[in-house]
């Protein structure tokens, strides 16, 4: 069996299911939409360059934005459930089938990071009198992000979950570590350090017991890549057979434990329940701190004012997809929901969701609210009308596909 030339066929077959939706992607205006991102993005950091605040802490900077593009790896190894009996004998001879992942996976991480790095390697030369070189900091920061792909895969191999979770919060220390020190401290002295915790960071990875092929582990993180991947697409287009990962958190868990069990608020609540177990709600968060962090640095103009509509306006596109959610749940074709609970239970949870976070990520506009009232005010009603008008669409699309049935 060849194995390069099987995965080789998974991988054309998966790419070959998404292409057919491409065309609604283009066709839902994402292009122009990227590329009036990109032309306002490019404006602000133009301007940026040639006004840079005093004191800025560009080092920090550096660390918040390369730790993420260092430290996080994945894989696509296109295995699925009937491996485990099918492709079990070959387990002696997976290599050459993971090779593969693991190089591809490594090669279009590095290149997100070169990306990354080179955005922000004006604004670091013209703040930090001692900056690093640019070919030895993007030298150091593979080979950090190779290290780290190799803890990745140590920790997919590891016989305790326990003992898996723990590295992976070692991997993370470990390359804000090196990062750290490569920015703060001289070349020769950053590299001993990188060196030394390099090695000790690969002798604990040889310390816990591992798997020789993962197959259950690797299977599900394959299920849940191709799930995201969908939900993606779903963004856009009715897709079909997309799978719903479940993450346990149980600082949540009493959400939506108030809601009265009715059936007029049955889907309410099983909204509220699938939204906080779900990837949404961790997509929204992340983007909702990162937002936080940019009108704070922006309060004082209309920069931060464009900064917070603008993520306002992803976080509502991100939250349009929990009107797929359960699309194709056999059970709510079993239980009694009332007639059109379900579309507007969804519409507005979404709402309010989305204003809540139009709320919370405009805080940093009340310390400016002294100075710049009006501004202050225009914004935080333009983010309400944002929100609105993405329950209008809602509810316009609701209506028609009601119509349409």
């Amino acid at each position: 069996m060849d194995l390069k030339e099987l995965r080789r066929q998974r991988r054309s077959r998966f790419t070959g299911s998404l292409i057919p939706y491409m065309g609604y992607i283009i066709q839902s205006g994402v292009a122009m939409l990227f590329l009036l991102v990109l032309i306002i993005f490019s404006a602000w950091y133009t301007s940026l360059l040639r006004d840079i605040p005093a004191g800025i802490p560009i080092r920090w900077i550096m660390l918040i934005f390369l730790l993420p593009a260092v430290a996080h790896s994945s894989f696509r190894t296109y295995l699925q459930s009937p491996d485990t009996i099918f492709l079990l004998p070959q387990g002696h001879r997976m290599k050459e089938y993971f090779a593969p992942a693991w190089v591809a996976g490594n090669v279009w991480k590095i290149l997100r990071l070169a990306f990354v790095l080179i955005t922000l390697w004006p604004l670091y030369i013209r703040t930090d009198d001692s900056h690093q070189m640019l070919f030895a900091t993007l030298v150091v920061l593979i080979l950090v992000k190779l290290l780290a792909s190799f803890g990745l895969w140590r920790e997919l191999t590891m016989l305790s979950r326990p003992a898996s979770l723990g590295y992976n919060l070692l991997r993370w220390a470990v390359s804000g570590l090196m990062i750290a020190a490569w920015l703060w401290q001289p070349s020769l002295r950053a590299l001993i350090f990188i060196v030394i915790l390099a090695s000790a960071y690969l002798a604990a990875l040889a310390v816990p017991g591992r798997h020789s092929v993962p197959w259950e582990r690797l299977i599900a993180t394959e299920r849940n890549q191709g799930a995201i991947a969908l939900m993606i697409l779903g963004w856009f287009v009715d897709v079909p057979g997309r799978e719903q990962r479940v993450y346990v958190r149980r600082y949540l868990s009493k959400w939506g434990g108030g809601i009265s069990w009715r059936r007029s608020t049955a889907y309410r609540f099983l909204l509220t329940k699938s939204f906080a177990r779900g990837d949404i709600f961790g997509i929204v968060l992340r983007i909702a701190v990162l937002s936080l962090l940019l009108v704070w640095w922006n309060r004082g103009s209309y920069v931060g004012s464009g900064i917070y509509l603008f993520f306002l306006f992803i976080m509502g596109v991100q939250l349009s997809a929990l009107r797929k959610l359960h699309s194709e749940s056999f059970w709510l074709t079993v239980y009694p929901l009332p007639e059109g609970s379900k579309a507007s239970s969804t519409i507005q949870f979404i709402f309010r969701a989305h204003l809540l976070l139009a709320v919370l990520t405009g805080l940093p506009f009340l310390t400016a609210v002294v100075e710049r009232p009006l501004p202050v005010i225009g914004t935080f009603l333009a983010g309400g009308l944002l929100a609105y008008l993405f329950k209008t669409r809602a509810s316009r699309k609701a209506a028609q596909e009601d119509d349409d049935i």
